[in-house]
Parts: C-alpha cells; sequence; structure tokens
C-alpha cells in the first residue's frame, strides 16, 4: 500500500510503499476513503507528543471494508464504515460503563499504532468501535466525524451538558472550535467565537455564531463578559494552549462551565491557572478526549433531523503528498476549516 510515514520529527513524510496490514482478530482491514489532518497530528509530527518511529499518522478516517477478521459479527466486506480515534476494548470495566474514552486497552491509529495517512488500516475492536458511514454523508466529513466534531459533540453535550438559551464561548475556531459552535447552535445555544485571525472569525460567523472576537486586538474575556451580560455559561478551549485556557476560564460568569477540549502538549501540558477565579465564581472546570462510539447515533439523529451543514468545517481536500505541508502550516495561523485528504495515490 501507498502510505505517508513519519521517520523523524519536524521532518517531511516519507511518501511510499508499506506493508499491508493484516486483518487483526476481532477486527477489520478498511480502504481509506478520506483522512483529516489534525492539529494532534502536528503535536506529533513535532515530536511534543512523541510515538515510536517509524509511525503512519492519521487518526480521523472513515472506510470501506475489505478484510475482516476472525470474531467480528457487526461488519462485513464492502461495510462503508466510520471510526472514532480511541478505539476501547469493550470488554473492561471502563468499557462496560459507557467510558470507553478512559479504556486502559485503548488503540490509538497514529499515536500507539499505524494511522490512516495510507490506502489501508487495520482496525482493532471493530465491533465495538465501528458506526456505518450514513448514505447522506460524503466521505470527507465524515473522516472529521472520528475527531473534531465528536469531541466537539460529547464536549457540548457529555461534559458540560449545554442547553437551550445558554452562552456558549468556544476559544480557537480550528476544526473543533468550529464544529462546537456549529452544534452549539443546532443545540440552541447563544454562541460567541475567539480567535486571533480575522478570517477565521468571519467564517464562523457567516455559519451561525452571533459575535466573533479577535482576542488580538482586545481583551477576549472581558469582551464576551460585556457580551454575555456577566459571562459565558460554558465555555470551550479549542487550542491547548495556556492563554486561552485562562481567557476561556475569564469569560465565564458565575457557575459556569468549562471544557478543555485542546490538547495541551510540549510547553503547555503545564500551566498556571487563575484559581481565585474557579474559587469565587464556583467554576466547573473539566477534561474531554474523545467521545464513547456509543454516543454516535446522537449525534447522526441530531444532524439528520436538524439538517445541519457541516460541509463547510472542510476547506481543502487534499492528496496524501500535501501532508507535510498542511502539518507544517499548524506552525502558524491556519486559514478557515480543515484539510482532508482524498487523494492517496498521489
Amino acid at each position: 500500500m501507498r502510505a505517508a510515514t513519519l521517520t523523524g520529527y519536524r521532518v517531511p513524510l516519507e511518501i511510499g510503499a508499506r506493508p499491508d496490514p493484516t486483518r487483526p482478530e476481532g477486527g477489520v482491514v478498511l480502504k481509506v476513503l478520506a483522512c483529516g489532518i489534525c492539529r494532534s497530528d502536528w503535536h506529533v509530527w513535532t515530536g511534543a507528543d512523541p510515538v515510536t518511529l517509524p509511525q503512519i499518522p492519521g487518526h480521523e478516517y472513515c472506510g470501506e471494508v475489505v478484510a475482516v477478521g476472525r470474531g467480528v459479527s457487526r461488519w462485513k466486506v464492502g461495510d462503508r464504515v466510520i471510526a472514532p480515534f480511541i478505539l476501547a476494548c469493550g470488554h473492561c470495566p471502563a468499557c462496560s460503563s459507557g467510558r470507553q474514552t478512559i479504556c486502559p486497552d485503548q488503540a490509538l491509529p497514529g499515536f500507539t499504532r499505524d494511522g490512516a495517512y495510507a490506502e489501508l488500516i487495520a482496525v482493532p475492536f471493530a465491533d465495538t468501535n465501528l458506526t456505518a458511514l450514513p448514505p447522506w454523508m460524503e466521505p470527507a466529513l465524515a473522516a472529521a466525524m472520528g475527531c473534531r466534531v465528536t469531541t466537539a459533540w460529547h464536549a457540548l453535550t457529555g461534559r458540560a451538558a449545554l442547553a437551550p438559551g445558554e452562552w456558549l464561548a468556544v476559544f480557537g475556531t480550528g476544526g473543533v472550535g468550529l464544529s462546537a459552535a456549529l452544534l452549539g447552535r443546532a443545540l440552541g445555544a447563544r454562541v460567541v467565537v475567539v480567535d486571533v485571525v480575522q478570517e477565521k472569525l468571519d467564517h464562523a460567523v457567516a455559519l451561525g455564531a452571533e459575535a466573533g472576537i479577535n482576542a488580538a486586538t482586545t481583551d477576549a474575556a472581558a469582551a464576551v463578559r460585556e457580551l454575555t451580560g456577566g459571562g459565558a455559561d460554558v465555555a470551550i478551549e479549542a487550542l491547548g494552549v495556556e492563554e486561552t485556557t485562562v481567557s476561556a476560564m475569564n469569560s465565564l460568569g458565575k457557575m459556569g462551565r468549562m471544557v478543555q477540549v485542546g490538547m495541551p502538549a510540549g510547553a503547555h501540558a503545564t500551566m498556571t491557572l487563575p484559581m481565585a477565579v474557579l474559587y469565587s465564581g464556583q467554576l466547573t472546570l473539566v477534561g474531554t478526549r474523545g467521545m464513547p462510539a456509543w454516543r454516535y447515533p446522537s449525534l447522526l439523529s441530531l444532524l439528520e433531523a436538524s439538517g445541519l451543514d457541516l460541509a463547510p468545517l472542510v476547506s481543502r481536500r487534499v492528496r496524501l503528498s500535501d501532508a507535510s505541508a498542511e502539518l507544517a502550516a499548524f506552525d502558524g495561523p491556519t486559514p478557515p476549516g480543515v484539510a482532508v485528504i482524498t487523494d492517496f495515490a498521489n
């Protein structure tokens, strides 16, 4: 198969032939139809989240089943499926209680095993994790479902319990932040977005956010408090850096809830936070990572029933050979939307 392989940090991925994966017991092999290029992949590429090299990156993907391992009962060759980026075992106490994202035996494509910057990928624990690709959803968009959209959905509904009419402040309007803004609107919240790239703010407002605040030119937390009449009910931090985490906390009203969605890595793995604000505001601060696979039906039902168009999330369909340039672009401000690999032959 053709794949893009990480052989060293901050160097171009090597494009070339790699052995086809074997079908795992209890798992399947997919022909990859699309794979998103995510900031978490950038953390791996820079070495901020180190992995065992060589490694094929890529953790948000969809594909067509081309081989089925022993013990798989739900899937057959030809099925089109979406996979979450956390592949839980399905048998441990965490999985049995519905908390698949903390499964101690989880597999993470692109992190602990080869990922989906490739024509083929082996997916373990298939019956537990895979979801049928709805016929009304194109593969490029479905690829984003494995990480950014699902992570945002679980943050809003599983961790923050966002309610209609509440103010939602989203800090960072990359893929997961823009997903949170769109889903927040669909859930009936009033949404304000914060970023330092005006083009991204304009894009989010055009898609339904009530306001965009440019943190490069103003005190974002103060602006959110003024706009919302005292502070947001829920804040989503979608970048993973100290500055935005502190600002998100400071943007909340009394009894507000903040979800740390962005991955703190490298220099941001340890942060100094305004604990006095947490205490005096009686805030709730929670972390989140991915989404349990059993929650896919609720998300897909919302999308189908509401007619929410997530297509604007995908702004660039790229070739496998473009992956290195897309990863390097995360070193600076990126344009609106996300890049998805849809051409694995070039």
